[in-house]
């Protein structure tokens, strides 16, 4: 089955201990002009995220204005994430319709809240609203999407999740209005980067935790298999005995594995993290997830994602 491909185009990049470096400042020109070598003519998303919270000014954005870069043949998969300590959802509610509202004419997709089940970095589970959040923001935008008449989707996602009672998912399943309104679900993992898996391994495991995804975790929400499954995020990340060269082998295994699975899984959308790394001069991987250094130079696993996107875009 054919796939919908994207990618976040930014470079920002959080490690382990929760450290984040934006390295050097973002260059939108240079960043579309890569955009428009990577996919061609092929639909596309771009991947960008809000932060909500009522406790601080503002809402950070990842990449700067994400929407600047949902033009032509891309659109917008955005990505709205809770951080709010409180259990006032009033606000929270209200910022997820203006959201919907101000991006409505480049709206692929919008995820409510961003890996709720993880309360490390890059998630939103250690905000105790965070559940209630993200049902009632799933029902929410995807009452706004209909009352627009708009063609955008509602979903949310998580980490790969091991429990065997899926309690994430178990948990959510059972509250009003989240299977009736969402259209996706979406799945985040760094295969052989937080854990180690041998080269020849890598491609069963993958089969086993796109599997598990939906056998385990969806079932367990109760969702149909009719609900397609979405790639949020992955990558590989190079650095210290972590060559480039790698990095090219595992998006061309992973990508092919969730492609050959798309049929069976109904997989509809697979999307890249990150199109440059955060900082190239930092050892930790995490911060070189990029198809690109954060200087924009190419690596090899830029052009095998464009020859993977020309070969099996829908």
């Amino acid at each position: 089955m054919p796939l919908l491909f994207g990618i976040y185009p930014g470079g920002l990049g959080a490690a382990e201990d929760g450290s984040t470096t934006p390295g050097p400042a973002e260059d939108p020109a240079r960043i579309t002009e890569a955009l428009d070598d990577l996919h061609g003519t092929h639909p596309f998303l771009v991947r960008g995220y809000l932060h909500y919270s009522d406790a601080s000014p503002g809402h950070p954005q990842a990449p700067p204005s994400p929407a600047q870069y949902a033009t032509g043949s891309r659109r917008l998969d955005l990505v709205l994430c809770f951080r709010e300590p409180g259990e006032n959802l009033d606000g929270w509610l209200a910022f997820v319709r203006d959201q919907v509202r101000a991006h409505a004419g480049c709206l692929a997709t919008v995820q409510i809240a961003e890996e709720a089940d993880h309360a490390g970095p890059g998630g939103d589970g250690g905000f105790p609203a965070v559940r209630a959040a993200l049902v009632a923001g799933v029902v929410e935008a995807k009452r706004e999407i209909l009352r627009l008449g708009i063609d955008a989707k509602v979903g949310c996602n998580s980490t790969v999740i091991f429990d065997p009672a899926q309690e994430f998912w178990t948990d959510l399943g059972q509250r009003d209005g989240f299977r009736e309104s969402l259209d996706y679900a979406g799945l985040d993992f760094f295969p052989d980067v937080f854990a180690p898996i041998p080269p020849g391994d890598l491609a069963s495991a993958v089969t086993g935790v796109l599997t598990m995804f939906r056998q385990r975790s969806l079932a367990a929400a109760g969702l149909a298999e009719s609900v397609p499954i979405h790639i949020t995020e992955h990558g590989w990340g190079t650095g210290d005995d972590r060559p480039h060269g790698r990095q090219a082998e595992v998006v061309e295994t992973v990508v092919r594995r969730v492609a050959q699975a798309s049929q069976d899984l109904n997989i509809a959308a697979y999307e890249h993290f990150a199109l440059r790394d955060a900082d190239s001069s930092a050892a930790n991987p995490l911060f070189q997830l990029g198809l690109t250094t954060s200087a924009y130079v190419r690596k090899p696993a830029f052009d095998t994602y464009r020859a993977l996107i020309d070969e099996l875009s829908v």
